[in-house]
């Protein structure tokens, strides 16, 4: 038997039987009853600063007016 048949076979078979149980596995794991706050949380995200943008402070981005000075200086 060649080398493409017996992949051919082992994908028609057991590895399909595999990414099913796995995709059933990954649904499940996702949709346990402990992660709704997780869920909850995530949902959330884009409404989290509704009135302004989120302070860019202390995560090693630069403030908005810093990073203008540093263009304006460097095109002088």
């Amino acid at each position: 038997m060649d080398t493409y048949s017996l992949m051919r076979e082992f994908a028609d078979s057991w590895m399909l039987l595999f990414l099913f149980v796995f995709f059933v596995g990954v649904c499940l794991w996702a949709l346990r009853p402990g992660t709704k706050d997780t869920h909850k949380d995530v949902a959330g995200i884009p409404f989290r600063h509704e009135d302004k943008p989120a302070a860019a402070r202390g995560a090693g981005i630069p403030d908005v007016n810093e990073r203008i000075a540093q263009f304006k200086e460097a095109r002088l």
